[in-house]
Protein backbone atom coordinates (compact mmCIF):
# COMPACT_ATOMS: atom_id res chain seq x y z
CA UNK A 1 0.00 0.00 0.00
CA UNK A 2 0.91 3.33 -0.90
CA UNK A 3 1.13 6.62 1.24
CA UNK A 4 -1.68 7.80 -0.23
CA UNK A 5 -4.37 4.89 0.72
CA UNK A 6 -3.43 4.66 4.10
CA UNK A 7 -4.16 8.57 4.77
CA UNK A 8 -7.24 8.47 3.11
CA UNK A 9 -8.71 5.02 4.66
CA UNK A 10 -7.28 6.61 8.27
CA UNK A 11 -9.66 9.47 7.13
CA UNK A 12 -12.79 7.41 6.53
CA UNK A 13 -13.13 5.81 9.85
CA UNK A 14 -15.54 7.76 12.31
CA UNK A 15 -14.39 7.68 15.60
CA UNK A 16 -16.18 5.19 18.17
CA UNK A 17 -19.20 6.62 20.13
CA UNK A 18 -18.87 7.68 23.85
CA UNK A 19 -19.24 4.93 25.86
CA UNK A 20 -22.42 6.08 28.09
CA UNK A 21 -24.07 6.23 24.49
CA UNK A 22 -23.06 2.55 23.82
CA UNK A 23 -24.61 1.39 27.34
CA UNK A 24 -27.45 3.14 26.27
CA UNK A 25 -27.81 1.16 23.35
CA UNK A 26 -26.98 -2.49 24.83
CA UNK A 27 -29.37 -1.44 27.85
CA UNK A 28 -32.27 -0.66 25.06
CA UNK A 29 -31.49 -3.73 22.91
CA UNK A 30 -31.75 -5.79 26.47
CA UNK A 31 -34.85 -4.71 26.81
CA UNK A 32 -36.25 -5.22 23.73
CA UNK A 33 -34.58 -8.67 23.60
CA UNK A 34 -36.50 -9.10 27.69
CA UNK A 35 -39.88 -7.53 26.11
CA UNK A 36 -39.55 -10.06 22.95
CA UNK A 37 -39.01 -13.33 24.92
CA UNK A 38 -42.23 -12.42 27.72
CA UNK A 39 -44.13 -11.93 24.39
CA UNK A 40 -43.23 -15.37 23.06
CA UNK A 41 -43.59 -16.91 26.40
CA UNK A 42 -47.52 -15.17 27.19
CA UNK A 43 -48.04 -16.78 23.43
CA UNK A 44 -46.55 -20.03 24.15
CA UNK A 45 -48.41 -20.44 27.68
CA UNK A 46 -51.75 -19.13 25.40
CA UNK A 47 -50.80 -22.08 22.81
CA UNK A 48 -50.22 -24.44 25.77
CA UNK A 49 -53.47 -23.39 27.32
CA UNK A 50 -55.53 -24.00 24.25
CA UNK A 51 -53.94 -27.82 23.35
CA UNK A 52 -54.48 -28.76 26.82
CA UNK A 53 -58.08 -28.03 26.36
CA UNK A 54 -58.37 -29.21 22.86
CA UNK A 55 -56.65 -32.72 24.29
CA UNK A 56 -59.23 -32.62 27.17
CA UNK A 57 -61.95 -32.42 24.95
CA UNK A 58 -60.62 -35.13 22.57
CA UNK A 59 -59.92 -37.25 25.30
CA UNK A 60 -63.52 -36.92 26.36
CA UNK A 61 -64.93 -37.60 23.28
CA UNK A 62 -62.57 -40.42 22.65
CA UNK A 63 -63.68 -42.18 25.60
CA UNK A 64 -67.66 -41.68 24.62
CA UNK A 65 -66.75 -43.53 21.35
CA UNK A 66 -64.93 -46.15 22.70
CA UNK A 67 -67.77 -46.77 25.17
CA UNK A 68 -69.51 -47.05 21.63
CA UNK A 69 -67.54 -49.46 20.38
CA UNK A 70 -67.31 -51.43 23.04
CA UNK A 71 -70.90 -51.76 22.98
CA UNK A 72 -71.31 -52.52 19.68
CA UNK A 73 -68.30 -55.02 19.73
CA UNK A 74 -69.35 -56.85 22.34
CA UNK A 75 -73.12 -56.66 20.89
CA UNK A 76 -71.57 -58.33 17.39
CA UNK A 77 -69.34 -60.77 19.28
CA UNK A 78 -72.70 -61.95 20.84
CA UNK A 79 -74.31 -62.27 17.78
CA UNK A 80 -71.19 -64.05 15.87
CA UNK A 81 -71.23 -66.32 18.60
CA UNK A 82 -75.55 -67.04 18.24
CA UNK A 83 -74.83 -67.96 14.67
CA UNK A 84 -71.88 -69.90 15.30
CA UNK A 85 -73.94 -72.21 17.44
CA UNK A 86 -76.93 -72.05 15.62
CA UNK A 87 -74.46 -73.02 12.03
CA UNK A 88 -72.77 -76.50 14.46
CA UNK A 89 -76.77 -77.10 15.42
CA UNK A 90 -77.55 -77.34 11.71
CA UNK A 91 -74.69 -79.65 11.30
CA UNK A 92 -75.82 -81.94 13.52
CA UNK A 93 -74.86 -80.78 17.26
CA UNK A 94 -77.07 -80.84 19.87
CA UNK A 95 -77.84 -77.27 21.41
CA UNK A 96 -75.98 -78.15 24.58
CA UNK A 97 -72.79 -79.46 22.50
CA UNK A 98 -72.93 -76.09 20.00
CA UNK A 99 -73.23 -73.73 23.39
CA UNK A 100 -70.84 -75.99 25.42
CA UNK A 101 -68.21 -75.43 22.56
CA UNK A 102 -69.51 -71.44 21.85
CA UNK A 103 -68.60 -70.92 25.48
CA UNK A 104 -64.97 -72.92 26.04
CA UNK A 105 -64.16 -70.92 23.10
CA UNK A 106 -64.88 -67.73 24.87
CA UNK A 107 -63.42 -69.14 28.05
CA UNK A 108 -60.51 -70.02 26.11
CA UNK A 109 -59.65 -66.14 24.91
CA UNK A 110 -60.94 -64.87 28.05
CA UNK A 111 -58.15 -66.56 30.04
CA UNK A 112 -55.31 -65.71 26.99
CA UNK A 113 -56.68 -61.98 27.13
CA UNK A 114 -56.21 -62.00 31.32
CA UNK A 115 -52.59 -63.67 31.09
CA UNK A 116 -51.74 -61.02 28.58
CA UNK A 117 -53.11 -58.32 30.66
CA UNK A 118 -51.57 -59.18 34.00
CA UNK A 119 -48.44 -59.86 32.03
CA UNK A 120 -48.77 -56.19 30.96
CA UNK A 121 -49.39 -54.69 34.26
CA UNK A 122 -46.34 -56.20 35.48
CA UNK A 123 -44.44 -54.55 33.63
CA UNK A 124 -46.33 -51.50 35.21
CA UNK A 125 -44.41 -52.02 38.54
CA UNK A 126 -41.29 -49.68 37.96
CA UNK A 127 -39.45 -52.78 39.04
CA UNK A 128 -36.05 -51.28 37.89
CA UNK A 129 -36.81 -47.71 39.10
CA UNK A 130 -37.59 -48.97 42.84
CA UNK A 131 -34.44 -51.22 43.17
CA UNK A 132 -31.96 -47.98 42.01
CA UNK A 133 -34.32 -45.95 44.36
CA UNK A 134 -33.38 -48.46 47.14
CA UNK A 135 -30.22 -48.63 46.31
CA UNK A 136 -29.76 -45.37 46.85
CA UNK A 137 -31.71 -44.72 49.97
CA UNK A 138 -34.47 -42.69 48.87
CA UNK A 139 -36.91 -45.70 48.75
CA UNK A 140 -37.13 -48.43 50.93
CA UNK A 141 -39.69 -50.98 51.19
CA UNK A 142 -37.84 -52.23 54.54
CA UNK A 143 -37.21 -55.84 53.47
CA UNK A 144 -41.03 -56.46 51.44
CA UNK A 145 -40.76 -59.33 48.46
CA UNK A 146 -40.35 -58.27 45.00
CA UNK A 147 -43.67 -58.72 43.03
CA UNK A 148 -41.76 -61.67 40.89
CA UNK A 149 -41.67 -63.96 44.03
CA UNK A 150 -38.25 -64.84 44.17
CA UNK A 151 -36.67 -62.08 46.03
CA UNK A 152 -35.07 -60.13 43.25
CA UNK A 153 -37.12 -57.96 40.40
CA UNK A 154 -35.84 -58.18 37.08
CA UNK A 155 -33.01 -56.28 35.90
CA UNK A 156 -33.75 -53.74 33.13
CA UNK A 157 -30.00 -54.08 31.04
CA UNK A 158 -30.57 -58.01 31.63
CA UNK A 159 -34.52 -57.77 29.68
CA UNK A 160 -33.03 -54.94 27.18
CA UNK A 161 -30.69 -57.33 26.12
CA UNK A 162 -32.72 -59.89 26.35
CA UNK A 163 -34.78 -58.56 23.88
CA UNK A 164 -31.95 -57.03 21.57
CA UNK A 165 -29.58 -59.64 21.08
CA UNK A 166 -29.41 -63.53 22.63
CA UNK A 167 -27.01 -63.41 25.20
CA UNK A 168 -24.27 -66.16 25.32
CA UNK A 169 -23.64 -67.15 29.19
CA UNK A 170 -20.44 -65.14 29.26
CA UNK A 171 -22.67 -62.26 28.34
CA UNK A 172 -25.41 -62.87 30.38
CA UNK A 173 -25.22 -59.74 33.03
CA UNK A 174 -27.40 -61.71 35.46
CA UNK A 175 -24.64 -64.73 35.60
CA UNK A 176 -21.52 -62.64 36.37
CA UNK A 177 -23.18 -60.48 39.24
CA UNK A 178 -23.46 -63.37 41.34
CA UNK A 179 -24.16 -66.86 41.83
CA UNK A 180 -27.46 -68.56 42.24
Amino acid sequence: MSEGERTEQAGDATPPPPLDESLRAVSEAGKATLGATKDSLRSLRALLSADLALARSALGRGIAWAGVAVVFGASAWLLATAAGVALMQRFGLSWLASLSIAALFNLAITGLAAWRTSRFFDYMGLHATRRQLSRMGVFDEHGEDDDDGNGEAPRADAVAASLTMAATPSQDPLSQERPR
